[in-house]
């Protein structure tokens, strides 16, 4: 119900409301998770020491996996896409498309600074305070041990930000797929429906006995496979002079963007090599 509240709010009162709400979403996530990093602060030494990936076997790379399409998320760059083009139209070459730009970039990259920084604080929190703790590979584990270990209003912020994730994640889901189903069959959906098709996966895997953790672990899996899917044409598109003239990325960002992609890419086929090694 929360969350088609949520979508309404884009019919009812626009796209800039619905940004807002999701902006404010995005900052309750924040402060969930990153309460539990000041009363409890990790050693500095330890963390900078656990950013140098450590694989070990199929799971790690699970995991790794799952943690890179769930900062990602594909989805969100054909609704970021759609989105900047609603609020901007298509500006005629000059200062305004340059500024335009400018901003753009900014709130792209404040945007994944953002997520990166929440999804590093879960890991924190959970290598912090989780760490050799039965129970925990559920969302109700996790949340009890937070509350043992931390106390109970660590525990409710944990919750909270945890609570708003959800929302915040679904939302996003149902109108990205809105927007993507409408440029490719050039029809708009309503939104009941459009809500009522994304509840069908999460109810057939409650209704089968599927380990919902699990279940949402693969779903992230999922996703990272979609990035290059979303990331190879962007570096095509956005590299092409004949198509992008004076706005053509750089050689330097191309190159990134193609390392970017080529390295995601391996990550995919490597786990699926060592799943299907078993």
């Amino acid at each position: 119900v929360v969350s088609l509240l949520l979508l309404a709010i884009q019919n009812w009162r626009g796209q800039r409301m619905f940004e807002r709400v999701i902006s404010g979403l995005l900052l309750i996530i924040a402060i969930g998770f990153l309460t539990s990093l000041f009363v409890e602060p990790p050693s500095a030494a330890d963390v900078a020491a656990g950013l140098l990936p450590r694989f070990q076997g199929a799971e790690s790379v699970l995991i790794a996996t799952a943690m890179l399409g769930a900062t990602v998320m594909p989805h969100a760059v054909y609704l970021h896409s759609g989105l900047a083009r609603d609020r901007h139209g298509h500006p005629g070459p000059g200062r305004q498309r340059r500024w335009l730009l400018r901003v753009t970039r900014l709130d792209v990259g404040l945007a994944m600074l953002v997520a990166g920084a929440v999804n590093l604080s879960m890991v924190l929190v959970a290598a912090t305070n989780l760490q050799g703790r039965d129970n925990t590979d559920s969302i109700e584990g996790a949340h009890a041990a937070v509350r043992d270990t931390l106390g109970p209003t660590v525990a409710l912020f944990f919750a909270i930000g945890l609570l708003a994730s959800g929302l915040a994640s679904t939302s996003v889901g149902a109108y990205a797929g809105a927007m993507i189903m409408q440029g490719l069959l050039r029809r708009s959906y309503p939104l009941l429906l459009r809500r009522l098709v994304t509840l069908i996966p999460a109810l057939v895997i409650l209704a089968i006995g599927l380990d919902p953790s699990r279940a949402l672990v693969l779903s992230q899996v999922v996703l990272s496979f979609g990035i290059p899917f979303a990331l190879i044409p962007l570096v095509r598109l956005t590299s092409n002079r004949d198509l992008m003239g004076e706005d053509a990325n750089h050689r330097v960002t191309t190159a990134l963007g193609w390392t970017v992609a080529t390295l995601i890419t391996l990550l995919n086929v490597v786990l699926i090599y060592l799943t299907v090694r078993g």
